[in-house]
């Protein structure tokens, strides 16, 4: 079925059940966007400038301190071994996620890896390190929102690469995901972030917190008016 065939068969079905067309016609196009679209543009990665990883997942340790990190696990020793890929291709700065970082620490060719760390609050807990955060201190140690990047390779999850590159995007990152390396699509059972251990989980996880976005510009949009 055409992608036009099924909007509007979609938005008719939409608005049959909301009584409405504004309505129905924007969520239909919302849920086009969201839902039937995973794959994030891709660019040769003779054109990056600087490659920014983002974790997935990790494996809670036996026996931890209240300031022990997590062990970071098989998902990202796997984007670690995309990174590494990509790098070969081309040499550029890395940022990544300090789960993957810690599987680049003291490899041949990696001493120009910055490790975006996790934060602990004043009481010594640790906070967790979400996507935004990730991007938002990558920007903050390029040198803020005017910093010239160039073009960035995004290595992340596969299902996890499209929010990935939306979120370095609004950050003011010209992002991408390099054409010539394959993102890691495996899951992880035993996962301690319980939405990373299956993909149908996962990708619930990952639809609501696109749409959860969606809702945050959408309403600061309004503001604006």
């Amino acid at each position: 079925m055409a992608t036009s065939e099924l909007q509007d068969l979609l938005e008719q079905r939409l608005t049959e059940e909301l009584g409405e067309t504004q309505a129905a016609a924007r969520l239909t196009h919302q849920i086009l966007d969201i839902a039937l679209s995973w794959r994030p543009s891709q660019i040769p990665a003779a054109q990056i400038t600087r490659i920014v990883a983002y974790g997935f997942g990790n494996r809670p340790r036996e026996s931890a301190g209240p300031n022990d990190l997590a062990d970071p696990g098989p998902v990202n020793e796997a984007l670690a071994q995309a990174v590494r890929a990509i790098h070969r291709l081309k040499p550029v700065k890395i940022y990544a996620q300090w789960e993957i970082a810690r599987f680049l620490a003291g490899q041949p060719g990696m001493a120009d890896v910055v490790s975006i760390e996790p934060v602990f609050a004043p009481d010594g807990s640790l906070e967790y390190l979400s996507t935004d955060g990730v991007a938002a201190e990558v920007m903050r140690q390029e040198g803020g929102a005017d910093a010239a990047m160039g073009t960035v390779a995004i290595v992340a999850h596969k299902d996890h690469a499209k929010r990935c590159v939306q979120i370095s995007r609004r950050h003011g990152m010209d992002a991408h995901v390099a054409a010539e390396v394959e993102l890691p699509s495996a899951y992880d059972a035993l996962s301690g972030q319980p939405w990373t251990r299956r993909r149908d989980i996962y990708l619930a996880h990952d639809l609501a917190a696109q749409f959860i976005a969606l809702r945050g510009q959408a309403i600061a949009a309004l503001d604006k008016v």
